[in-house]
């Protein structure tokens, strides 16, 4: 056995806080649902399976007697069950990844102050930062989960839903790119891209939300967002080109927005203008932003400017003549 894993189990067993007493087909038993029900919760969050090993502890079997219940009450079938599970378990492993990258350097900093900076001192502050931190963070957890729960449905109540789709709504998708990102990430270290690439992100989601916006999903080298206002859109894409495109520290950006009818499922959003609006950003030049023709159909000729410029093909669409933008 490694020397490092000694201290990782006890790591472990600190943050679940018992050890493991069940295999699958125990949990299964204790909670009155099938062994592969539970293998496939298991799997929907994100862990693979243990075959007949005790790897589960009793919070586990909690969690999973918590879904069963659900789904004897009618409230949710199964599948719906695992659906949401899978949604849980990639929304908190990113998290969880961002927590332990974020708290690292501090880890490492409370191990020198105490130590040598060895195996041991790092596995001590690492359990003291966890027992002073995490009680906090479950509350802002809970919390973020019912603001952010609230504003969904006022968003889909103000957005008018299809009625025969609920998820079906009109929204303006932005796809920001950071230009070169390849090229880039050969060119810098690797904690430096992993700092550009963090601050990228961060820039977006600020200016995103100061617009009213939602951010859907960062790429690493590109961020995809939504507005149900084509102008707070327009609006988004000229600040992100403002705070990263002509900031000398940060690349080069290119945006695009196309506006339709897109379908919002388990934090996502699917369509035509999803697609049309990351297309556009490989014609954009850089700093600027490329719209659809719905979108300039939809931003008011008395305040923006649009020039249709040449058709090219662009993958899905055929021949498409996109437009650039920009205020009187």
């Amino acid at each position: 056995m490694k020397e490092s894993e000694p201290g990782a189990e006890g790591l472990e067993r600190a943050i679940l806080g018992e050890d493991p007493v069940f295999n699958a087909a125990e949990v299964a038993a204790e909670t009155g649902i099938t062994v592969d029900q539970a293998r496939r919760l298991w799997r929907a969050l994100g862990f693979p399976e243990h075959g007949a090993a005790t790897a589960f502890n009793a919070a586990d079997t909690d969690a999973v007697r918590i879904v069963s219940e659900l789904v004897e009450t009618e409230l949710i079938d199964f599948d719906l069950a695992v659906n949401m599970t899978r949604a849980v378990g990639q929304t908190m492993a990113r998290l969880a990844d961002w927590e332990t990258s974020a708290l690292l350097h501090r880890v490492e900093e409370i191990a020198a102050e105490e130590d040598d900076g060895g195996q041991g001192a790092r596995v001590s502050a690492a359990l003291r930062m966890f027992e002073e931190f995490s009680a906090p963070f479950e509350k802002l957890l809970v919390y973020v989960w019912r603001r952010h729960l609230a504003a969904s449905v006022a968003r889909v109540e103000a957005l008018g839903a299809n009625e025969e789709d609920l998820h079906t709504v009109q929204l303006t998708v932005g796809f920001a790119d950071i230009v070169s990102f390849t090229a880039l990430s050969n060119q810098i270290s690797e904690d430096r891209i992993g700092d550009l690439v963090e601050l990228f992100e961060s820039r977006c989601a600020d200016v995103v939300a100061a617009q009213r916006g939602r951010v859907i999903k960062s790429i690493g080298d590109s961020v995809l967002f939504v507005n149900d206002d084509p102008i707070r859109a327009y609006d988004t894409a000229e600040g992100i080109i403002n705070v990263i495109g002509r900031d000398s520290r940060m690349p080069d950006v290119r945006l695009g927005l196309a506006t339709g009818s897109v379908v919002m499922r388990l934090g996502d959003v699917f369509g035509p203008p999803v697609n049309m609006a990351a297309r556009l950003t490989a014609v954009a030049r850089r700093n600027r932003i490329i719209i659809d023709a719905r979108t300039a159909e939809l931003l008011p000729g008395d305040q923006f400017e649009t020039r249709r410029l040449p058709g090219r093909p662009v993958r899905g669409f055929g021949i498409v003549e996109p437009l650039s933008v920009r205020r009187h």
